[in-house]
Formats: C-alpha cells, sequence, structure tokens
C-alpha cells in the first residue's frame, strides 16, 4: 500500500472532497485510516490549542479532535525531529496493516512538508518545516494507570481479569501476528474504552524514533494515547 505524502499543504486533497467528506470516511470504523490535511487537523483541534491537548511526551503532543457531528479522535503532533519521508511510510503501513479490538485503530495520518524563509546569523535561508501526524480512535476511560492508582476506586476483580486477557491478547496480536514488539508496555501506555475493554497504543512509537526516545511521560486529562 502506498501512503501519501505531500510537499504542500492541502495537496492531500482531490478537487472533488471536502472536509466534510474526510468527517464521513473518519466515522466509517472499518474504513482504510484517511490522508489528512493539517489544515483539517486544526480545525478539529481549534488550531492545535492548549485547551484540547491531551497529554504530551517524548514523541509528541496529542490533542482531542472533535468531528462535527461531536466524535472524538485522537490526534498526535509528532515533534519536528528528523524522521526520513521513507521511515514515516514505513510505519504509517505498520500501524494501517493492525487490525486487533484489543490494540488503539489508526483513523488517519498526515505527511506535510513546506518551506519557509528563516533569519540565521544575519541572512536568509530556506528552512524545511514538516507536518507529521497520525490520528487514533478516541478511548474515553483513559489509561489503565488512572484506574490503579490510590487515587482511584480501583476496579472490580472480572474487570481487571478481562483486562488482563485483553492485553494479552492485543500483545499476541502484535507479536505473533504483526511482527511488532511493543518496546513501552507500561499502564499509560493501555487504554480503555467505555466498556473498559483494553487497547494498546503507543507500540509504534519506538520502532520510529528508537528506543532511547521512548521512554516517554504522559500526563492525561482524557482519553487518550
Amino acid at each position: 500500500m502506498g501512503i501519501e505524502t505531500s510537499k504542500h499543504a492541502n495537496a492531500f486533497l482531490p478537487n472533488t472532497m471536502d472536509f466534510g467528506e474526510l468527517e464521513n470516511m473518519l466515522q466509517e470504523p472499518s474504513a482504510t485510516p484517511v490522508c489528512l490535511p493539517v489544515e483539517f487537523l486544526k480545525g478539529i483541534t481549534r488550531d492545535f490549542s492548549v485547551e484540547q491537548e491531551l497529554g504530551r511526551g517524548g514523541f509528541g503532543v496529542v490533542y482531542k479532535g472533535i468531528l462535527q457531528n461531536g466524535k472524538m479522535i485522537a490526534v498526535k503532533k509528532l515533534f519536528d525531529i528528523q524522521v526520513e519521508d521513507d521511515q514515516f511510510q514505513n510505519e504509517v503501513t505498520y500501524l494501517i496493516g493492525v487490525k486487533h479490538q484489543n490494540v488503539v485503530q489508526l483513523v488517519g495520518y498526515c505527511a506535510e512538508s513546506r518551506w519557509e524563509a528563516a533569519q540565521v546569523g544575519g541572512r536568509y535561508v530556506m528552512a524545511e518545516i514538516r507536518s507529521r501526524l497520525l490520528c487514533f480512535e478516541y478511548l474515553n476511560n483513559n489509561s489503565l494507570a488512572k484506574h490503579i492508582s490510590a487515587e482511584s476506586c480501583g476496579l472490580e476483580w472480572h474487570i481487571r481479569c478481562n483486562i488482563i486477557k485483553g492485553v494479552c491478547s492485543g500483545l499476541h496480536c502484535l507479536h505473533a501476528e504483526c511482527r511488532i514488539v511493543h518496546l513501552d508496555l507500561k499502564p499509560q501506555n493501555i487504554l480503555l474504552d467505555d466498556n473498559m475493554v483494553p487497547k494498546l497504543a503507543d507500540f509504534g512509537m519506538s520502532r520510529l524514533f528508537g528506543q532511547q526516545e521512548s521512554r516517554v511521560i504522559t500526563e492525561s486529562r482524557g482519553g487518550t494515547l
């Protein structure tokens, strides 16, 4: 599967496609993850405002994206570090191929670049500005860490058992079927949906950025990853 990239903002959008069509595509659970323009992601995150921020860590910042019908997605804006296009494309391809009820689903991605003039040492140079974003399903019940902390009321045993089974099932899918090693499994990276079904997150980041940068501290104010 080829992954679309662009050197120009809005070049993702065919002339016949508008933002409404993109929203319709994002609302279909079984749809293939769609290539999204930066302008669209700016719109649903209020220009990546602090109020929409869900968490941040070593890879980037996660924002809540709100579609017109009220549905939410998690938009992870990766830090502007040197990740080659082929690296990002390969990682997105891996993420698209992972389909399991206990793994957070990728719903969209963005890889745009533009050139801007910047003043360095008294003269202007052209600098490449890259936008690399990953969009995932939004989960309302926060991470497992929020439910096993001293501040929480704890979980009933049958829920705990189901979470353990779900985590094991998700790991088996990644390791045995997708040949992906998580590298950063912890309660903060186990998210829970409305029915307390666990879903593994952040399993692709260590491969993309390297194990050294994979140690992430995330402070979540809502469902994120």
